[in-house]
């Protein structure tokens, strides 16, 4: 496995022979962070489920100021911080050995990105609850295209879903975050057009579009 792009673009990075962890697909993971490239540079990401911390060492190669990860295989934090020391990125990341809802519970960052055992659909409702309840701007939950997840977790608003085979992501946004945006824009713009909806013609495959505000 290698980072995408960035600052360490093209360094490899360790992984974690056997099923323990399920590493985000390349594809996948490449499409996420050009998604998100408009917001990436000096935020705080989290990476909760983190496995070996590619989501999150492509986050801190692509600008972000620091990086939460948290992963409660033992192994698996080994290698992230194996990962972590071979860039030289221990002082802009931070590694949590354990299970990821009382991190996320206390932790608030720009962009949080999660990605629990997909057999564990019931953590998925947790994990974004207590992201939901925090002041968290942006999330991204990496599920199964066959798991529905809900539109609103507390404070969070789904705004798009994206789908890569068996692999989807769908992003929330902080209600607060949603009505700051939506105002900028009617400043910013004299348009008739409701503010917020996205007016391409044609939806790319594979990705399900809904009415957002931002990225």
């Amino acid at each position: 496995m290698r980072v995408i792009a960035g600052e360490f673009r093209s360094r490899r990075l360790k992984t974690l022979p056997g099923l323990a962890t399920r590493p985000t697909p390349d594809r996948l993971r490449e499409t996420l962070f050009n998604i998100l490239a408009p917001v990436i540079a000096n935020s705080v990401f989290l990476d909760a489920y983190a496995g070996t911390g590619a989501v999150g060492i492509e986050a801190l190669s692509r600008g972000a100021r620091r990086c939460v990860l948290v992963e409660k295989n033992r192994a698996a934090v080994e290698v992230i911080r194996e990962n972590l020391a071979t860039l030289g990125l221990e002082n802009r990341a931070e590694v949590y050995t354990g299970k990821a809802l009382p991190v996320l519970e206390r932790v608030t960052a720009d962009i949080a990105f999660l990605d629990p055992p997909y057999e564990l659909e019931k953590e998925y409702e947790a994990a974004l609850n207590a992201l939901g309840a925090s002041t968290n701007r942006l999330v991204i939950a990496q599920h199964s295209s066959r798991t529905v997840l809900q539109p609103e977790y507390g404070c969070l608003q789904r705004y798009r879903v994206l789908k890569q085979g068996d692999n989807s992501l769908s992003f929330y946004r902080s209600a607060s975050s949603v009505r700051e945006l939506s105002s900028e824009s009617t400043k910013a713009s004299n348009s008739a057009s409701p503010i917020g909806v996205d007016r391409q013609p044609n939806t790319p495959r594979g990705e399900t579009m809904i009415p957002r505000c931002s990225i």
